[in-house]
C-alpha cells in the first residue's frame, strides 16, 4: 500500500492559537483527509514545541513552572483542534521521554559523525524567534525579518558544521525541485545557500529548560535541533525500525513562510549528518493579514481561532481559508469575502443545487433512486464525460499543492450540475408525463451530486457526510474514490430529506469614524434577508446587425488568444477586474472587465481565453483598457468566458 507522510510544524507553547496555527493545520487536514479517501496508508502529526529559552522566561513571568505553562498551552491546541475536527494520527510533545530519547541520538550521530565541536559564541541572539542572527539580519537591536528584539550574548557553546553540507544541499535543491515549494521559496533557499553557511550554534548554557547536550548535561541543546527531530520521533525512529520504514522520509513538511530557513538548510542538514534521509518536501505557505492589516502584537489584531471558530460553520471556515488565496500565497482575513464566498458559491451554487434535485426526487421519484442510464443524449454524455474530466482535475491540483484549483474544480462541477438540471428542466417532463426521460434525467443529477459529495469530503467533510447521507451512502468504501465511477448509484436506493448545507448570512453596512463600510455578518435562518436588494444595472442596449455583413468587415475585427497572467480588483468598481494579458506582445497589455461577480481573481491566472485585440483604448475608472474578452451569458446571471487550452500559444489569431 502506498504511504503518505504530512506534518505541521509544532506549534511553539508560549502563547494561545491564533488562525495561522489554525490555517495550517487545517490545509495539513485536507491533504491527510484526500490521501486516505485515495487508499493511502497516511500519517499526519502536529503537536507543541515546549522547550527553550522563551518558553522559561514566559513561565517565569507568571510564577509557574515551564512544566506547567507547556502543559496549561498543549492543551488549548488540543481542544482547538478538536473544535476544527482535525483527523491527526499523532499529536506529539517535545518533553515526552521518548522525543528526548531520539534528539539525544540524533545528537550522538552528528557528534560520532566528527560535525560539533566546542567553542565561544558571541552574537545576537532573539528569545522570541529562538534564532540567531549575524551583523547584516539586525538593526537598532531588532531581527530585520522578523522585528524581534536581539540580545548580545556571550558563552560557550557547541557548534554543528553547518559549512560543511553546502555542497550537499546544494544538489538536494537542484536535482529535485520538489524538494522545496513553492519555487519562489526554494530560490530564496539557493540564495542562501549560495551566499556561505557559517556553523550553527546548537548549545545554550544561561537556560535549564531543554534536552540535556549528550556527554555534557551543563548545556542545553538549542531548540531548533529538538523541535526538528519531532518528525522522525513520530515515524519511528530508532525505536519501532518497521514504522519508520513505511513512513520516512516524509511527503510533506507543512510549514509557515518564516521558518523555511530552520526546515530547509538547517533540518537537512542534521539528518544528513546523523546518516538519515532528506524529506521529500518542505512546502512554506505564506501569512494571513486582518482585514488588510498585517497582525502583530502592536496593533493587538491577531485573529484568535477559537473565536473564528465559534463564528463560523466549519465547512464555511474551512473553505474560505482553502479557496481564498493559493498555498505558498500570503492571504488577506476579509469578512466580506468570506460571506460573498459562503452566499454565493456554497448556499447558491453547491446548497441550491443539492437541495432542489433531492426535492424534485421526493416528489417526482418517490424519494428512491431510479435505474442507471447511460442514454445517448448528447447533454448526458457530456455530463458523463464532465465527471471523469473532475475527478482527474481534482487530483492533478491536489498532487501539484494547489487546494485553491481543487475547489474552483469542485465549484465548476457543481455549477456543471446546476446547468444540466436547468436545462433538462425535469419539471416540465413530470408535467409533460415523460416518466422515462426523467428518471434519466434525475438520475444524472443525482449520481453528480453522490460524486460532488465524495470529492468534497477532504475540503467539506461535514457537508460531504449529509450530502452521502442524503443518499444513503453510509457504508466506508462508498466514500472512497474507488467508488467514483459513474453508476455508483444503484436503483431503489432509498433517498432521505437532506438537511440545509449552509445558511446565508446577511450583509449590514454601517460607517466607522473613518468612514469605511464594514460588513457585519449575521444568520438569516431561512428566512429572506432583511437587506434590501441592490437595484440592477440597466445593461446597455447592444445595436443589432441589420442584416448579413460582408467577409471584410469581420476581417476587420481582430480576434486573438490571449494568457491571463494576474488579476486584481479595481477599487470602488465592484463589478470589474483589472488583468493583465499576454497577448504574444513585448509587454503584456491591461483589460479592465466587467466579470467580477463572475470569477475571484485567482481562479483567472493561466487562463487562455479570446479577445478582439484591435478595439481603440477605452478608460474604465481611470484605468486604460486595451483589449476586450469575449464571453457569453449563463442563465445563473453570471458569464462564461471563451477559452482555449493551455497548448494554445498566446497571441495566436481566431478564424
Amino acid at each position: 500500500m502506498n504511504t503518505f507522510y504530512i506534518s505541521t510544524p509544532i506549534y511553539y507553547v508560549n502563547g494561545a492559537p491564533h488562525i495561522g496555527h489554525a490555517y495550517t493545520t487545517i490545509v495539513a487536514d485536507a491533504f491527510a483527509r484526500y490521501y486516505r479517501q485515495a487508499g493511502y496508508d497516511v500519517f499526519f502529526q502536529t503537536g507543541t514545541d515546549e522547550h527553550g529559552l522563551k518558553i522559561q522566561r514566559a513561565a517565569e513571568s507568571l510564577g509557574i513552572s515551564p512544566r506547567e505553562l507547556a502543559d496549561i498551552n498543549s492543551a488549548k491546541f488540543l481542544e482547538l483542534f478538536k473544535k476544527l475536527d482535525i483527523r491527526y494520527d499523532r499529536f506529539i510533545r517535545t518533553t515526552e521521554e521518548a522525543h528526548k530519547a531520539v534528539v539525544t541520538e540524533v545528537v550522538r550521530r552528528m557528534i560520532e559523525h566528527g560535525d560539533v565541536y566546542l567553542a565561544k559564541y558571541a552574537g545576537w541572539y532573539s528569545a522570541s524567534d529562538e534564532a540567531y542572527y549575524d551583523e547584516l539580519e539586525v538593526e537598532n537591536g531588532r531581527a530585520k525579518a522578523s522585528g524581534s528584539v536581539v540580545e548580545w550574548v556571550e558563552e560557550e557553546s557547541y557548534f554543528f558544521r553547518l559549512s560543511r553540507y553546502a555542497e550537499p544541499l546544494l544538489r538536494w535543491y537542484k536535482e529535485d525541485p520538489q524538494s522545496v515549494q513553492p519555487d519562489a521559496r526554494r530560490n530564496e533557499v539557493i540564495a542562501f545557500v549560495e551566499g556561505g553557511l557559517k556553523d550553527l550554534s546548537i548549545s545554550r548554557t544561561t537556560f535549564s529548560w531543554g534536552i540535556p547536550m549528550p556527554q555534557d548535561p551543563k548545556h542545553v541543546l538549542y531548540v531548533w535541533v529538538d523541535a526538528l527531530t519531532n518528525y522522525i520521533t513520530g515515524a519511528g525512529a530508532f525505536q519501532d525500525e518497521e514504522r519508520y520504514a513505511r513512513y520516512w522520509p516524509c511527503d510533506i513538511h507543512l510549514i509557515g513562510k518564516d521558518i523555511l530557513r530552520f526546515h530547509a538548510v538547517y533540518w537537512p542538514a542534521f539528518l544528513l549528518s546523523a546518516g538519515l534521509t532528506v524529506p521529500k518536501q518542505v512546502f512554506a505557505h505564506g501569512w494571513w493579514m486582518n482585514e488588510g492589516y498585517k497582525m502583530s502584537k502592536s496593533l493587538n489584531n491577531f485573529i484568535d481561532a477559537f473565536a473564528l471558530a465559534e463564528e463560523y460553520e466549519l465547512d464555511v471556515l474551512r473553505y474560505y481559508l482553502l479557496r481564498e488565496v493559493p498555498l505558498g500565497n500570503d492571504g488577506n482575513f476579509a469578512r466580506e469575502r468570506l460571506i460573498e464566498r459562503n452566499n454565493g458559491e456554497l448556499a447558491d451554487n453547491i446548497g441550491n443545487l443539492v437541495n432542489r434535485t433531492l426535492r424534485m426526487a421526493q416528489g417526482y421519484i418517490q424519494n428512491q433512486a431510479p435505474a442507471p442510464a447511460e442514454t445517448n443524449e448528447e447533454i448526458d454524455r457530456n455530463l458523463r464525460n464532465a465527471a471523469a474530466e473532475a475527478v482527474q482535475k481534482i487530483d492533478e491540483f491536489v498532487s501539484k499543492r494547489q487546494l485553491h484549483f481543487a475547489l474552483e474544480q469542485l465549484l465548476s462541477w457543481s455549477s456543471a450540475l446546476n446547468l444540466y438540471v436547468h436545462t433538462t428542466e425535469p419539471w416540465k417532463l413530470q408535467k409533460a408525463e415523460d416518466p422515462t426521460r426523467l428518471h434519466q434525467v434525475l438520475y444524472h443529477a443525482l449520481e453528480g451530486i453522490r460524486i460532488l459529495g465524495i470529492l468534497a469530503a477532504a475540503f467539506l467533510p461535514n457537508t460531504s457526510d449529509k450530502i452521502l447521507d442524503a443518499l444513503s451512502q453510509t457504508a466506508p468504501e462508498q466514500r472512497l474514490f474507488s467508488a467514483l465511477a459513474w453508476g455508483g448509484l444503484q436503483e431503489g436506493t432509498p433517498l432521505n430529506k437532506p438537511e440545509i448545507l449552509f445558511t446565508k448570512f446577511e450583509t449590514k453596512m454601517t460607517q466607522d469614524n473613518t468612514n469605511q463600510a464594514t460588513t457585519e455578518p449575521k444568520a438569516a435562518e431561512a428566512k429572506p434577508a432583511e437587506a434590501k436588494k441592490e437595484k440592477k444595472d440597466k445593461k446597455e442596449k447592444v445595436e443589432e446587425p441589420t442584416g448579413p455583413i460582408d467577409f471584410s468587415d469581420f476581417t476587420k475585427v481582430e480576434l486573438r488568444v490571449a494568457k491571463i497572467l494576474s488579476a486584481e480588483r479595481v477599487e470602488g468598481a465592484e463589478k470589474l477586474l483589472k488583468l493583465s494579458v499576454d497577448l504574444g506582445e513585448e509587454l503584456p497589455r491591461t483589460v479592465v472587465a466587467g466579470i467580477a461577480k463572475s470569477f475571484a481573481p485567482e481562479e483567472l491566472v493561466g487562463l487562455h481565453v479570446a479577445t478582439v485585440a484591435n478595439l481603440k483604448p477605452a478608460k474604465l475608472f481611470g484605468i486604460p483598457s486595451q483589449a476586450m474578452l469575449l464571453a457569453a451569458d449563463r442563465p445563473d446571471g453570471k458569464v462564461e468566458l471563451t477559452r482555449y487550452s493551455t497548448d494554445i500559444t498566446p497571441g495566436t489569431r481566431i478564424r
